[in-house]
């Protein structure tokens, strides 16, 4: 692979080719599950712990000291075995990604029903050049296999054979462990060669069975980033595909990723360069994309995405996302709510129906429902020290340009005017401005929006619209700031 990364933890439709591995055999429901482990044994022991939590089941980590071939890999396996051990042990390898779990399940009920000593897993590829050829006895009707034959040593004839093994096996485990000890590494390599167990059944009368594989991706190994490249196309082809049948539509199958673990509902949309990756879950008539990446995200029911980069984030039903918004983990949007173009959510909270139009960044906030926050508006959370948080009541108005300096409150209905420089909170139905120091109006809401949501919450809230009067000039104090003229244009940007 030419990398620092071990080969078989390469990555494909969200999972390592370990984990494709295991999850197939998992599927199996084995008794025992051992990984057997040689180069950079430490990281992929780490990641078999990590796959083995995701299974919710125990897997063991075997190594092999000094991986002199496949006969001693497997040595290295049963020896993390009970020495007892009956029944049938399957035999795969980590850079597989492909093969299922329904392939592997039929492959260990051939081998019971034939009562063989060892089935190998076999394919017709279309081109069977570099695999050792499947040699059976054309003379018995059942067709036991004989012997596999490498390229190298096939004669004309037995390379006209297309039938190749694919390195996957079931064995009788009492067979298993006293042919193991009996292999010898009698070659260039001076490696202990699995495949020799097949003569050695042969000579010892015992049945060698083979079942044939018809979908030859399903047993294709990686050796190099082509490889993967190849196969990766594959899955992802065979993974749209399937939720093509169950009701999603792919506009453009050629330009759009889903992993394994990605779930969607049922007349889910997605739009060309729509990337879902890890546990994805997008409901029902969802549209996502175009030109959309989403990693770990929740996206409810009838909700858009649109040009969106997100990551761990929560979008509630028939809410709206984009374009050209960014979503980091720990954003939470409610139903019928709006994050715009241009807005960064991190770490926050936005109730039902609220908006979060334009150019905006939301940090560690908790915004109420039906709000509505203007454009280029800034949540300052973080002091050079620690980040604190902002809490935005319900049916508020915020103006263009206000900078929330946390830890602020907003109260219920209550205005920020345009260009506001919020240091201190703003209780519910007020109007906050600041040129220079920050004035707060009580009662304003109520006073200059009345009947509105907003002036309706905050007297729900306790405020009145009192007017206050001037001692000095009789004139109400909001006569004297000029609000009728200046303070009432809330300034936000729509």
């Amino acid at each position: 692979m030419r990398s620092a990364t071990p080969k078989v933890l390469h990555r494909l439709g969200g999972r390592s080719m370990l984990g494709h591995a295991l999850h197939a055999v998992a599927g199996v429901l084995p008794e025992h599950l051992v990984v057997v482990v040689g180069h950079e044994r430490e990281r992929v022991a780490e990641a078999v712990t990590g796959i083995a939590g995701e299974l919710g089941r125990t897997v063991t980590a075997a190594v092999q000291e000094n991986r002199l071939g496949t006969g001693d890999a497997v040595r290295a396996g049963l020896a993390a075995l009970p020495p007892d051990l009956g029944g049938t042990v399957l035999v795969t390898y980590g850079d597989v990604p492909l093969l299922d779990t329904a392939t592997l399940t039929a492959l260990v009920g051939e081998h019971e029903r034939a009562g063989a000593a060892v089935t190998l897993l076999t394919c017709d590829p279309d081109d069977p050049t570099g695999y050792g050829r499947i040699v059976r006895d054309e003379a018995d009707p059942a067709r036991p296999v004989t012997a596999i034959v490498e390229h190298a040593d096939a004669t004309a004839e037995q390379r006209a054979i297309t039938e190749v093994n694919s390195g996957v096996y079931a064995f009788d485990a009492e067979f298993l462990r006293a042919g193991i000890g009996g292999l010898a590494a009698h070659n260039s390599q001076q490696e202990l060669y699995l495949t020799d167990l097949v003569g050695a059944a042969v000579e010892a009368g015992r049945t060698v069975h083979a079942v044939r594989c018809a979908d030859e991706w399903l047993l294709r190994g990686v050796n190099d980033r082509v490889q993967l490249a190849e196969l990766r196309a594959e899955l992802n082809r065979r993974v749209l595909r399937r939720w093509m049948v169950d009701g999603v539509t792919v506009v453009d199958p050629a330009t759009t990723w889903v992993d394994v673990q990605v779930r969607l509902g049922t007349d889910v949309v997605l739009h060309p360069g729509t990337q879902l990756h890890d546990a994805c879950t997008i409901g029902d008539g969802a549209e996502i994309g175009p030109d959309s990446t989403l990693a770990g995200c929740v996206v409810g029911p009838g909700a858009t995405v649109v040009r969106t980069h997100g990551s761990e984030a929560e979008i509630g039903a028939d809410a709206s996302v984009g374009p050209f918004a960014y979503l980091r983990p720990g954003a939470r949007l409610g139903t019928r709510g709006k994050i715009g173009t241009f807005v960064e959510v991190k770490n926050s909270d936005i109730g039902a129906g609220s908006k979060v139009p334009h150019l905006t960044y939301v940090g560690d906030a908790s915004i109420g429902e039906m709000s509505n926050i203007g454009a280029s508006s800034v949540f300052v959370n973080y002091d050079g020290v620690r980040k604190q948080r902002t809490t935005i009541g319900s049916h508020v108005r915020t103006g263009s340009d206000t900078m929330f300096i946390a830890p602020v409150t907003v109260g219920d209905g209550a205005y920020t005017g345009a260009g506001t420089v919020l240091r201190s909170d703003v209780p519910p139905g007020a109007l906050a401005v600041s040129g220079g120091t920050q004035r707060t109006i009580e009662g304003w809401v109520p006073r200059k929006r009345p009947g509105t949501p907003a002036a309706e919450a905050a007297e729900r809230a306790g405020v009145h619209p009192v007017t206050q009067q001037d001692d000095s000039t009789g004139r109400n104090s909001d006569a004297r700031n000029s609000d009728n003229r200046d303070l009432s244009r809330g300034g936000t940007a729509r």
